[in-house]
């Protein structure tokens, strides 16, 4: 499964997290990614859209 927004490309971020004794290991911050039902030139078709393309009004959702 892709972990990408098909609208805006938003996807997995990597860096270090730091402990308290300032030991660093790799992580990654995964974005909010839904898969929901979007109407695209009339047609309804599923796509996988983060919350913020979402909440912002980027698409429209198909009921």
């Amino acid at each position: 499964m892709s972990r990408k927004c098909e609208i805006c490309g938003k996807g997995q971020v990597s860096g270090n997290q730091v402990s308290h004794s300032n030991r660093h290991s790799k992580r990654k911050w995964n974005a909010n990614i839904q898969s929901v039902r979007i109407m695209d030139n009339g047609t309804v078709r599923r796509a996988k859209v983060c919350t913020r393309c979402m909440r912002s009004g980027k698409i429209e959702r198909a009921i």
